[in-house]
């Protein structure tokens, strides 16, 4: 859910969502996956619904309150592409935690009796025990709400208590504002965060099923290639010269016979993953059906004579003869392969050693579950003592790994900025919880948070802004219980995890642009330090109309503060900022004079359209895709704001950042050769090469020198292509960084030099 979300006037076809109901239906109908198709089943009734309603007029797609008869606060279920089903989160049958609890209350199962059981003084009385001991969950964020009507009770805030009731009492035939039991207190993510619960590990190795492929090989090399050594010894017994048949089999090898053949119809009825000894062109299949024809008296026609002795040929001559030096290495090694475990067995171990373990929490250790297999679980599975723990399964245990939010990146357990703004919220609710004084109504506000977080995006027209956790009726009533200071108990503020935070962005994943949810945690914590310089979204082409909120024009001066006066990136995006400040100071002024707060800044707008060059141009998504990304130029995309305004600092140095971005610029680049859809590619690499020459600005000028003179030994670790293709941009930087200028087009030296930029309206000149 993105804060802010700069959406733009458009109306909601219904073509999106009947296209998605159509997808899911084929899928439903044809994938060979059945959890996949159950999944496409639910998915599909979601878009009936969302279809059933706006036929009806029921949903407003594009509005904060897109179903009608319910304010904004209540959590709707949302579909992809931000569109609301018609449904509340909160809604829906009862959970078997309020049937369980309704039988304990000796009340009727319905939810209008529940509510009006925990106003009574037993029911107080409930509602207090779980604030005291913790043992609750906040799935969705109406959860939350009794728990704090309670709270405000028992601290004799009876108007603030008895006005929350008042707001939720309409709705309580309808949502669920009964908390959730939990074993236990939830842990403190200010110390350690993890990306997956104990029980999501599990249930993903429960879902491991057995690797056909290695398992056919397995049965191929401890079963039948045994069997064929066999086959063919027993072949080889009838040889003279190399030539089988050459001897009058006598009973005793026609007896041996069929106990071989016996015994290969035990193995195929046990085994039957492989196939091939079934194919009678096969040599196993040769040397068996031959060796039928024998035991049966039917003596073989010369064909079928030609066909064994080339088999029995071709297997002395490719493995050696059995019982030869070479022959016996290679069925030891292909034996050795074979004895390995499979991946599904260890799994199935893992699975062990994870049961004693709390399933709603991380692991704080995973070393210790990760060893190989012992002596005692060996006599207990079956497995080999000494086997070792394969990546695969490795990597599911360390993704639950329960450590503070640097060491997982380190450790690559957050592999992306998408992924780390999946975690930032635990760490956002403890710390932004930490301003309310007592320590239940902390932990309660804190499981709010979380929960609130989980609520997903409205497409949102018209620059309308997605709710705000404390526009929560709930949170709203013990707003005056936040104290004047943010901090935690050891001086931790908001601004500390800010900064925390912001380097771990920048210095993690650099080249990166910093993903929607991320900067909504990042609004949030700068709400809280009042910083003064708000964090802009990425906004989306396809939906954008040309306005832009006077945040970005904030931002952009920011961006000014630091960047402003002849640095690298200045000249290089030839950006004026003291304009920009001078524009920033002109809208304030004019701002200030009207009586209703401006929602647009129509100068920055125009600004970001006479830079792209498309103020004249009709609508196009390419348009407004370059439109877009000057905004982006303008205000560095919140690099400024986390530098000049946070204060971040990471570690490696900004020459370090640089040449990493370069890298994946190059990475990138390497992806257009033979693309038949490379722009996505090419806007990426150029959000990369910008980042590159935001952290060379902040180098002094020898060092940004050194950097740039390694750029193109850089590129030689790269396909000749990519060289080829980063010449001109590598060009224009070397330009720049000399005094030069890049002329109107964005090009010099009759184009050997370009200005790098992602969007194009006329087809990216890297194609």
């Amino acid at each position: 859910m993105n804060d802010n979300a700069e959406q733009q006037p458009l109306t909601a076809a219904l073509s999106y969502p009947q296209d998605q109901l159509a997808k899911a239906f084929v899928t439903a109908l044809t994938h060979e996956d059945a959890d996949t198709r159950r999944r496409a089943e639910v998915r599909g009734q979601r878009w009936r619904e969302v279809l059933e309603a706006m036929a009806a007029g029921r949903l407003s797609v594009g509005s904060r309150t897109p179903v009608d008869g319910l304010p904004p606060w209540v959590t709707p279920e949302v579909v992809r592409g931000g569109f609301a089903t018609g449904t509340a989160s909160a809604g829906g049958p009862l959970h078997a935690y309020e049937t369980e609890a309704a039988q304990s209350f000796g009340v009727p199962a319905e939810r209008r009796a529940l509510f009006a059981y925990c106003l009574t003084e037993p029911g107080l009385a409930w509602l207090w025990a779980r604030l005291d001991s913790g043992r609750y969950e906040v799935g969705v964020a109406e959860e939350a709400a009794l728990l704090t009507m309670a709270w405000l009770v028992r601290q004799g805030e009876t108007d603030a208590a008895l006005d929350l009731v008042a707001e939720l009492e309409p709705f309580a035939d309808r949502l669920r504002f009964l908390p959730r039991p939990a074993d236990g207190p939830a842990t403190d993510a200010t110390a350690a965060v993890h990306r997956h619960t104990v029980s999501e590990a599990v249930d993903t190795l429960i879902r491991r099923r057995p690797n056909t492929a290695v398992e056919t090989q397995r049965e191929a090399l401890a079963v039948w290639q045994p069997f064929s050594d066999e086959l063919l010894v027993h072949w080889l017994r009838t040889a003279r010269d190399g030539q089988v048949l050459e001897r009058v089999p006598d009973a005793d090898w026609l007896a041996q016979g069929e106990v071989l053949l016996g015994r290969y119809r035990l193995l195929a009825a046990e085994h039957t993953r492989c196939t091939k000894h079934r194919d009678p062109k096969e040599n196993l299949g040769i040397l068996r059906g031959t060796l039928e024809e024998t035991v049966a008296g039917r003596p073989l026609d010369m064909r079928r004579l030609g066909l064994l002795r080339h088999a029995v040929q071709s297997m002395v001559r490719r493995r050696g003869q059995p019982g030869s030096a070479a022959h016996m290495a290679l069925r030891h090694r292909q034996a050795e392969q074979a004895a390995l475990p499979s991946h599904h067995d260890l799994a199935q171990l893992m699975l062990r050693r994870l049961a004693v373990l709390p399933h709603e929490t991380g692991i704080t250790d995973v070393a210790s579950f990760l060893g190989t297999v012992t002596d005692e679980e060996s006599r207990e599975t079956g497995l080999p003592a000494g086997a070792v723990v394969p990546a695969t399964i490795r990597q599911v245990v360390e993704s639950a790994l329960s450590a503070p939010l640097g060491t997982l990146v380190e450790r690559g357990v957050v592999p992306s900025a998408e992924v780390l703004a999946e975690l930032v919220p635990q760490l956002v609710a403890a710390t932004t919880a930490y301003a309310y004084g007592d320590d239940t109504l902390r932990a309660l506000m804190a499981a709010n948070y979380r929960a609130f977080r989980s609520r997903r995006s409205l497409l949102l027209l018209n620059l309308e802004r997605q709710i705000r956790v404390e526009e929560l009726p709930w949170v709203r009533a013990v707003s005056g219980q936040r104290s004047a200071v943010l901090g935690s108990p050891e001086g931790d503020g908001a601004l500390d995890v800010l900064r925390q935070l912001g380097e771990l962005a920048v210095q993690g994943f650099p080249g990166t642009i910093l993903p929607n949810p991320l900067i909504r945690e990042f609004g949030v914590l700068e709400r809280q330090c009042d910083l003064g310089a708000p964090f802009v979204e990425e906004l989306a082409a396809d939906i954008f109309m040309g306005t832009f909120s006077p945040k970005f024009l904030t931002a952009a001066r920011v961006a000014g503060e630091l960047l402003g006066g002849g640095t690298l990136y200045e000249r290089y995006y030839g950006i004026d900022y003291a304009a920009i400040r001078n524009l920033a100071i002109t809208e304030i002024s004019t701002a200030l004079t009207r009586s209703y707060k401006a929602r647009t800044s129509p100068g920055f707008a125009r600004l970001c359209a006479e830079r792209a060059g498309t103020a004249s141009r009709s609508w196009s998504v390419a348009a407004n895709g370059t439109v877009i990304e000057q905004a982006q130029i303008l205000t560095t995309h919140n690099l400024a704001t986390l530098v000049h305004r946070v204060g971040v600092a990471p570690r490696p140095g900004w020459a370090d950042l640089a040449r990493r971005c370069f890298v994946t610029v190059c990475r990138l680049t390497s992806r257009v050769h033979h693309n038949p859809r490379p722009l996505g590619t090419i806007k990426d690499a150029a959000y990369a090469w910008r980042q590159m020459v935001f952290h060379l600005s902040l180098c002094p000028p020898e060092e940004q020198r050194r950097v740039i003179a390694g750029l193109n030994e850089e590129t030689g670790r790269h396909p000749a292509h990519a060289a080829t293709r980063l010449a001109p941009v590598l060009a224009g930087l070397a330009l720049v960084v000399e005094g030069g200028a890049f002329g109107h087009d964005g090009t010099a030296d009759s184009g050997r030099a370009r200005r790098f930029l992602g969007w194009s309206t006329d087809g990216h000149w890297m194609r």
